[in-house]
C-alpha cells in the first residue's frame, strides 16, 4: 500500500509538525494524533476478508542515523512514498508482527500478551541491525492507535482487529549494510473468525525438498525474508490437495513448523506417558505467542507431560503405526489452534485422530481454543489480557 517515487530524501514526512524526539527512542508522550476528517464506514462483519480492509488511521515514526528518532505520529491511513533504492525493497531489511485487539462484553478493547509481540519485534529488528527502540514506549503507541480506531474493533465473538506493526529500512542506497534510515509503522485491519463454521481439520504435506529455516539463519525472527520463499511449496502442496506444508529440518528430518504456525503433537510416548510435544527454540523456530501460551497452560493443568524437544519423521511414523498419536494441531495468532487430521509423507498418508466419531478436533486442541479465546475476549480474568 505505498507508491514508489524518485525522491531526494529517504522518506517523505507525513506531517509538518514532526520534530526530533530522541536518539535512543521515541516517546509515547510525544505522540501527535491527527484524526481523519473523512472517516470510513466499518464494513459488515460477514464481508470481512483477512487483510483486505483497513481502519481509518495508521502509526508512523521515522529514524535516521544522524538525527535519531522523530516524534511518533498517528495520521489518517494512506499511501506513503519511499525511495526506489530503499534497502528494504532490495535486501529484505524488514520485520513485522501480528497481533489482535478484542472487544469484551463491556465494550473494553483488549490486547493479548502484547509485551511478547513487542519484545519479539525488538529481537527481529536487532537481527537485521535496525535501530533500537524502547519496548514499553512502543507498546503505549500501539494502545493509542487501537484506542483511536476503537470503532473498528468488532463487537462479536470470533472477530477482532488485526494489528500489523512493521519496521523497514528506508536507507536510499544499493549498498548492503546497516540502515542509516528506517520507518516503524502500524496498520490495522478488522478480521473475522479463522473458521467461519467451526473447526476445520486440515491435511498437510511433509516437505522433503524445500526448507523454511536453517541453523544460523533467521527462523526465530519474524522477518519478511522468511515468508516469500514458502509461497511456492505452499502452492505446490495445495495442488496436491494439502492445506499446509510441514517443514522439516536436517538429514534426520526433524519436525519444525506447519505453514506459518508452530506445531504440537499429543501422543503416548514409548514410556507409556501422555505427552504434548513441540519443537524446541533452537534458532530455527519462531517463538510464537500462542505457542508459549499453550505450553504455560498445559503445564498449569498438570495432566500430562509437556515437552519442548526434537521429534523426527521417523519417530512420528513409528508412533502413528503403533496408534500412539492422539492428536496434532498448529498454533498461531490467526487461528489460535488448527487441528491436523492427516500428514502426507513420502507418498503415504499418516492418519491423525481427531478425538472420536464426528469430532473436528482433539480434546486438547478444543480445550486450548476455548481457554485462550476466553482470556482474549475478557471472559476469564487473566494477566495476559491487557485493556487498552
Amino acid at each position: 500500500m505505498f507508491s514508489i517515487k524518485q525522491l531526494a530524501r529517504p522518506v517523505v514526512a507525513l506531517t509538518s509538525r514532526r520534530f526530533m524526539c530522541s536518539a535512543s527512542s521515541f516517546k509515547a508522550k510525544d505522540l501527535i494524533i491527527n484524526k481523519t476528517t473523512q472517516p470510513k464506514n466499518v464494513p459488515p462483519l460477514e464481508s470481512l476478508v483477512f487483510g483486505a480492509e483497513f481502519s481509518d488511521h495508521m502509526f508512523t515514526v521515522d529514524w535516521t542515523k544522524d538525527g535519531g528518532w522523530e516524534a511518533p505520529v498517528i495520521n489518517p491511513f494512506g499511501n506513503f512514498s519511499i525511495h526506489p533504492a530503499a534497502s528494504s525493497l532490495h535486501y529484505a531489511i524488514e520485520c513485522f508482527e501480528g497481533m489482535k485487539a478484542y472487544k469484551d462484553a463491556n465494550g473494553n478493547v483488549r490486547l493479548f500478551r502484547p509485551d511478547m509481540n513487542v519484545a519479539r519485534m525488538s529481537r527481529s529488528s536487532q537481527r537485521l541491525m535496525l535501530p533500537a527502540f524502547d519496548q514499553s514506549e512502543f507498546l503505549e503507541c500501539i494502545k493509542a492507535l487501537v484506542r483511536t480506531d476503537a470503532k473498528w474493533v468488532p463487537n462479536e465473538h470470533g472477530y477482532s482487529l488485526y494489528v500489523r506493526p512493521t519496521f523497514i529500512s528506508t536507507t536510499p542506497t544499493l549498498g548492503v549494510g546497516p540502515s542509516s534510515a528506517a520507518r516503524l509503522f502500524i496498520i490495522t485491519s478488522p478480521v473475522g473468525p479463522y473458521y467461519r463454521s467451526g473447526f476445520a481439520p486440515v491435511k498437510i504435506k511433509a516437505e522433503t525438498k524445500y526448507v523454511r529455516a536453517w541453523y544460523g539463519g533467521t527462523g526465530d525472527a519474524k522477518v519478511g525474508g522468511n515468508y516469500a520463499p514458502t509461497i511456492l511449496p505452499q502452492i505446490l502442496a495445495g495442488k496436491e490437495g494439502y492445506a499446509q506444508v510441514l517443514w522439516l529440518q536436517g538429514e534426520d528430518e526433524q519436525i519444525t513448523e506447519v505453514g506459518t504456525m508452530n506445531l504440537f503433537f499429543m501422543l503416548k510416548n514409548e514410556a507409556g506417558e501422555n505427552e504434548l510435544v513441540t519443537a524446541p527454540l533452537d534458532g530455527t523456530i519462531l517463538p510464537g505467542v500462542t505457542r508459549d501460551s499453550i505450553l504455560q497452560l498445559a503445564k498449569e493443568w498438570g495432566e500430562f507431560k509437556v515437552s519442548e524437544r526434537k521429534m523426527t519423521m521417523k519417530e512420528l511414523v513409528k508412533a502413528v503405526d503403533e496408534n500412539r498419536v492422539l492428536e496434532a494441531f498448529g498454533a498461531g495468532t490467526a487461528c489460535v489452534v488448527s487441528p491436523v487430521e492427516g500428514i502426507e509423507y513420502q507418498g503415504k498418508d499418516l492418519p491423525i485422530p481427531l478425538g472420536g466419531p464426528g469430532s473436528k478436533a482433539g480434546p486438547v486442541a478444543t480445550r486450548m481454543l476455548e481457554e485462550l479465546t476466553a482470556i482474549q475476549y475478557g471472559e476469564k480474568e487473566h494477566k495476559w489480557s491487557v485493556v487498552c
